[in-house]
């Protein structure tokens, strides 16, 4: 077990370093604790030691990791990824994209200042461990590795900067709201009133029908005289409830349960009639009809239109809203089915029960891992990441690399793979597994490989250095920014957290912008809202500024 180049010897040293890396993570110093990171400390110190394995094992299991971590990101950010551009979400992106170029010059600024003292490979890897982005040295480390690059790993600058990184992101959070004297229970009390302006959930509520020229209609011809989307789930005439349709014509004193935004409620209710209260539950017990969530588990489904599906002529049901990640969507007849959805549906016990069969309603199925979309989507991303790509005043063409590459195909996938017949679902659980596993392997090799030089680094070279311009490259674009989106676009503080801390696709900045931020989720939006294009950026500037300025 002991030979370097046996495959016990590789596993036990892998196993070893992970498992101690994750353990040693949870410990919180100031409150802050540095997670899986940790792995790659103990991967140092064992190579240190001289434990080490075959070079050619231990770059394809680095590289491995990577692809999986990167992938298993794409897939929970793509469906996010364009819609975070709309409204609100291009300012953070804006704000975001600035930090990053930030970043990129004061990188570049110190490089110079130093006139060639520390390399630019072993900039970048200063830069990556002090904005916390492990994928970006790996897409760095690919592209050095294409240069044939035989200085120090940049690894060594990474781990050097990466502590003070952590600690640095949440520094510049706090600086940021005395500097601009921000006062949390004003900011709170405003955001409140915002959500009660802006709020646009579905609404569900029961209209008398009082409009002389809604008499003898149909319901289609009503909903294009109100110009507004709503779902009539149930109506009741003379007494008797009924699910309507389209063709259904209605007369004063009916009584319709609307489903609609929250927006457009006043509107309609204005449009149809007056608001009554009328106990639908108690009135089933005259008339038997049942509301259920029936969740999406069949694959032919998936990708299809649910006006394509015609469930009130061919069952005899309405939709009212679709569940999606926990979100309630208005049942638009354009919207997309995916697996996993959950639907509401209104209608007769033994339509219900025809459509079930139809959607599936099998929770093991989705227990179930879709691996095959998995292992397509990497290996498309492989193909795309080897494609060059040329790019005017670049000598030699970029590649996206097997880390730029199945991100990019994991963020198409998880986006329009649906369009495509791909079941994309995965639970949260199974996706944090297998991007874990893949985030600990590289971690673990990089570690091992760079533990050899990183004491000689630290004590003889210049590796307090490195700790010092890390600290620069952290805070320096993050006050600058911050203060930027406070003064000029009058953000609210908890988004201004969540855009620094998601900028820098760092975890436990959002940890600790989520414990200020106790009352709303506001920081977890904006967090979520740059994390999709910021992790892109990430991934690419390393490689823009190797092949640019190298």
């Amino acid at each position: 077990m002991w030979d370097s180049s046996s495959i016990a010897h590789i596993i036990f040293l892998y196993s070893f370093v992970i498992a101690m890396g994750v353990a040693l993570g949870k410990l919180k110093i100031f409150g802050v604790s540095l997670g899986v990171t940790f792995v790659l400390f103990v991967g140092i110190l064992v190579g240190h030691f001289g434990f080490t394995g075959d070079p050619v094992i231990l770059h394809f299991i680095r590289d491995f990791g990577l692809i999986l971590f990167v992938f298993c990101i794409g897939l929970q950010v793509g469906p996010s990824f364009f819609s975070s551009f709309k409204k609100g979400g291009m300012t953070l992106n804006m704000l975001a994209f600035f930090i990053i170029v930030l970043n990129e010059v004061v990188t570049l600024i110190i490089y110079y200042l130093l006139q060639g003292k520390i390399e630019l490979p072993m900039m970048m890897g200063i830069m990556y461990g002090a904005v916390t982005n492990t994928p970006g040295l790996g897409a760095a480390q690919e592209v050095l590795s294409q240069q044939n690059y035989t200085g120090d790993s940049i690894a060594l600058g990474y781990a050097c900067a990466y502590p003070l990184g952590v600690l640095g992101i949440i520094g510049a959070i706090i600086l940021v709201r005395y500097l601009c004297r921000i006062n949390l229970n004003r900011e709170e009390e405003e955001l409140r009133k915002l959500y009660e302006q802006e709020q646009n959930k579905p609404q569900g509520l029961s209209l008398e029908v009082r409009n002389e020229a809604i008499e003898g209609r149909s319901l289609a011809q009503v909903k294009d005289l109100v110009r507004r989307m709503f779902v009539c789930s149930r109506y009741m005439h003379e007494g008797d409830i009924e699910i309507p349709n389209k063709d259904t014509v209605l007369h004063k004193g009916d009584v319709l349960r609307i489903v609609c935004s929250e927006a457009d409620e006043p509107a309609i209710a204005a449009f149809i009639g007056r608001e009554v209260d009328v106990d639908w539950q108690e009135e089933n017990k005259k008339t038997p009809l049942v509301s259920r969530r029936l969740l999406i588990t069949k694959s032919e489904i998936n990708g299809k239109k649910l006006g394509s599906m015609h469930f009130r002529d061919l069952y005899g049901v309405n939709v009212t809203r679709v569940n999606r990640s926990g979100v309630d969507l208005l049942a638009s007849p354009n919207l997309i089915l995916q697996v996993g959805d959950r639907v509401m549906v209104v209608g007769r016990q033994d339509a219900i029960a025809r459509v079930t069969d139809v959607l599936g309603d099998e929770l093991k199925k989705l227990n179930n891992p879709n691996i095959i979309t998995i292992f397509i989507g990497i290996c498309l991303g492989v193909l795309l990441g080897s494609l060059p790509i040329a790019f005017p005043g670049i000598p030699t063409p970029v590649k996206l690399g097997l880390a730029g590459g199945p991100l990019v195909i994991a963020i198409l996938i998880g986006r329009f793979g649906s369009k495509w017949h791909l079941i994309t679902y995965t639970t949260a659980s199974a996706n944090y597994m297998l991007r874990e596993v893949g985030l600990a392997l590289f971690l673990a090799s990089v570690g091992i490989e760079a533990g050899g030089g990183f004491v000689r680094t630290v004590v003889e070279g210049n590796g307090l250095l490195y700790v010092a311009i890390g600290f620069f490259i952290t805070v320096i674009p993050l006050l600058v920014v911050g203060i930027l989106a406070r003064l000029a676009y009058k953000l609210n503080y908890f988004s201004i957290m969540g855009l620094m801390s998601g900028s820098y696709t760092d975890p436990p900045a959002l940890a600790y912008s989520n414990q200020v931020s106790t009352e709303n989720d506001e920081a977890s939006v904006a967090y979520s809202t740059v994390y999709p294009l910021s992790m892109f950026l990430r991934i690419l500037e390393g490689q823009f500024a190797l092949l640019l300025f190298g």
